[in-house]
């Protein structure tokens, strides 16, 4: 399985990003072969429409899974329609490696 997890930066030494839409990072882990892949959110900055545009981002790199500290309704109502589960996580400064070892 895929998951996508939002993060401040590009290595497992980073912060989860309590945002989704917004993260500066998606940290890519795939639960079969234990990969992590990290690439730039394109929506970070986006002027309006950052949550919506980032979960189409999520979904064509064929995700099963997003963790965050928090999703909007916009976001919510388009993953729930795409069949990804979101989880909400409580971010509190854990790292991206400290997210994955949970898994």
């Amino acid at each position: 399985m895929k998951i996508a997890i939002s993060s401040t930066g590009n290595s497992l030494d980073s912060a989860m990003d309590s945002r989704f839409g917004r993260c500066v990072y998606l940290a890519f882990y795939d639960t079969e072969t234990k990969a992590v892949e990290f690439k730039k959110n394109p929506n970070e900055t986006a002027d309006s429409g950052a949550g919506p545009a980032t979960a189409q981002f999520v979904a064509i790199h064929d995700v099963s899974r997003v963790l965050s500290g928090d999703f909007g309704g916009k976001v919510r109502t388009i993953l729930d329609g795409l069949k990804i589960e979101m989880v909400t996580v409580e971010t509190n400064n854990k790292t991206i490696a400290a997210v994955i070892s949970t898994l």
